[in-house]
């Protein structure tokens, strides 16, 4: 533990906050630039599958390497991996600015991705190490505020960037930060290492990321062959489930595995990370074709679109704290089931815009959404790890943070795959008689059928692709709500509370930073 004095203590979590801000700015910025990327003139002219990627590989990377960071921190000094992996960061962020391919952009985003798995359990292991255990629940909370504040910054700053500079702007912003966040860890923060050192699994890394990787690339490529029957799409999204298996039953065989399915074992820690990964899951899908809805089929600028959904955003960061609080009144399992449902709800009334709905309403529907998963994940975060004993905290979190990374993961391959296959399905009646090159084009995604149709000054193609973006919009709304009434479900009946003894009673929701992962 250490001995550092009050003011030292603060010095250290501001420098942390200021490291950690940087990953949060990230993981909502590059939806902003999505219609800009998809443009062939004024970005990359990347596909929805390509920007699927960009977005997936860095988080698949993020979440199969989280473990390994972990253990690389124990083993060499936390501040080394939080040095290692702000330079990593920051280094992968100027590759994917002055990117000149998609795949170049999915290389450097993937490469942020494994800056960022160093740099989180490096943070949440720096600040175990420097406060005492009553401190560190306002420690963890004021991560958690500026993570909030974060989110909400990311898309504002990408529109602000993208109104005055290219669309690499939203990259390159890192890299200053970078610079100034290495000199302030090198100076403030200690290098705490570990007594026991946790042991590296180089086996269920492989079989993590293999597992995920495959599973999101079948899904990806059905919503490019517009088909799950093609051999490429279900066999890879076969082989990837299947390692995923074996990647259970290789941690299953270790006595202090990096994950550890044991735990999943505990209903209410069972349902309760379920029901996290389906939000996240719904969340990442939803914003895939919200960014198109309002830069593509409304046309606002990136800066717009963003102050359209900062009510979004905000609504989190609210929406936690009134959680706990009547949580505490009532139970975890009524406020985040209702909670849940109430976001199902929002999420599934976006099946009833069009390119003529007052905007004030989107931004009322993003509110409200956002209020209402702040109210599932402030909770259940809580209840989830209280559920378990004190020595079993920090395997459980792990669980916890790999599962959220996990729904993002696969709802970034849901949201694109699904909206990519019923555009293209409901595009194709539109196309015919038209040349080959143009049908081609058209049927990617609505961004390349408007600029093919704008060349060809082809009023009729581009309204058609609009249309066609709506249907496709709205099928991928009801799934979004459907994914979050299932985890609504999951709380529902996961948080029924036990009969037959007190000891068993449902925990208090525990005041720590809901939002580590």
């Amino acid at each position: 533990m250490s001995s550092t004095t009050p003011a030292r203590r603060r010095l250290i979590l501001g420098v942390l906050v200021f490291a950690q801000l940087l990953i949060w700015l990230d993981g909502t910025i590059l939806s902003t630039a999505f219609e800009t990327l998809s443009d062939p003139v004024r970005g990359l002219g990347a596909t929805p599958g390509q920007l699927q990627w960009a977005t997936g590989a860095y988080t698949l990377a993020f979440a199969c390497l989280m473990f390994t960071g972990g253990a690389l921190g124990d083993r060499f000094g936390h501040r080394n991996t939080l040095l290692v992996g702000m330079a990593l960061f920051g280094a992968a962020s100027a590759l994917a600015a002055y990117a000149s391919t998609p795949g170049q952009l999915i290389a450097g985003r993937a490469v942020m991705g494994v800056g960022a798995a160093l740099l989180v359990p490096a943070t949440m292991a720096v600040v175990s190490w420097t406060f005492e255990p009553a401190q560190r629940p306002a420690a963890f909370g004021t991560l958690s505020s500026f993570a909030g504040v974060g989110i909400a910054a990311g898309p504002i700053l990408a529109g602000l960037l993208l109104a005055r500079f290219w669309w690499g702007s939203v990259f390159l912003v890192n890299v200053p930060v970078v610079v100034l966040g290495l000199g302030f860890i090198a100076r403030y923060v200690p290098n705490f290492r570990s007594t026991q050192v946790r042991r590296l699994d180089p086996a269920g890394l492989v079989l993590s990321t293999g597992g995920l990787g495959l599973l999101a690339y079948g899904l990806i490529r059905a919503g490019q062959d517009a088909s799950f029957a093609h051999p490429r799409v279900w066999a890879c999204t076969l082989a990837g489930l299947a390692l995923l298996a074996v990647f259970v039953v290789v941690e299953l065989r270790i006595a202090h595995p990096s994950f550890d399915p044991r735990l999943l074992a505990q209903r209410r820690f069972a349902t309760g990370n379920i029901a996290l990964m389906t939000v996240f899951l719904a969340m990442t899908a939803g914003s895939f074709y919200l960014a198109f809805y309002l830069q593509g089929a409304r046309q606002y600028s990136a800066f717009d679109a963003a102050l359209l959904g900062l009510p979004g955003a905000l609504g989190v960061v609210v929406g936690s704290p009134v959680a706990v609080r009547l949580a505490r009144r009532t139970s975890v399992r009524l406020v985040s089931s209702v909670s849940l449902g109430v976001a199902a709800l929002a999420m599934g009334s976006l099946a009833l815009f069009d390119a003529t709905t007052p905007i004030a309403w989107y931004s009322a529907v993003m509110l409200v959404q956002g209020a209402a998963i702040g109210m599932v994940i402030a909770p259940v975060t809580g209840a989830v790890l209280g559920s378990l004993p004190l020595e079993r905290s920090g395997a459980g979190s792990a669980v916890n943070s790999t599962l959220r990374q996990t729904g993002s993961v696969l709802g970034i391959a849901a949201g694109g795959t699904i909206t990519s296959i019923v555009y293209q399905r409901a595009i194709d009646g539109s196309l015919t008689g038209l040349p080959e090159g143009v049908r081609q084009q058209a049927r990617v995604s609505a961004e390349l059928a408007r600029h093919v149709a704008a060349a060809t000054q082809d009023a009729g193609l581009a309204a058609a692709a609009d249309s066609a973006f709506l249907h496709a919009m709205h099928v991928g709304a009801l799934w979004t709500a459907g994914f979050a009434l299932a985890g609504a479900a999951c709380l529902s009946l996961g948080f029924r509370p036990k009969r037959v003894r007190d000891a068993d009673a449902e925990p208090r929701p525990a005041l720590v930073s809901t939002r580590s992962s």
